[in-house]
């Protein structure tokens, strides 16, 4: 009961040409496509100009802890 029949399978895919159409669903596909070409050509031009894009800046140093003058209190007992 748990495992999906070739059947199952063969009528949801003619539930959905029946509501999509032949035409819509070739659409959608070839939209698709050329999202998942367009994504892996943004990934090959990152990959091969990292550093021409962006400015890589060094991190900052932390600068020499300035001597903060402190008065120094004297306790007179009471």
């Amino acid at each position: 009961m748990g495992s999906i029949g070739i059947w199952q399978v063969v009528i949801v895919g003619l539930v959905v040409l029946i509501l999509f159409g032949r035409g819509r669903i070739s659409e959608m596909m070839g939209d698709f496509g050329k999202g998942i070409s367009s994504f892996k050509k943004g990934m090959t031009e990152d990959d091969s100009k990292p550093a021409s894009n962006a400015q890589i800046e060094s991190p900052a140093k932390d600068p020499a802890p300035s001597e903060t003058k402190t008065s120094e209190k004297t306790e007179s007992p009471n």
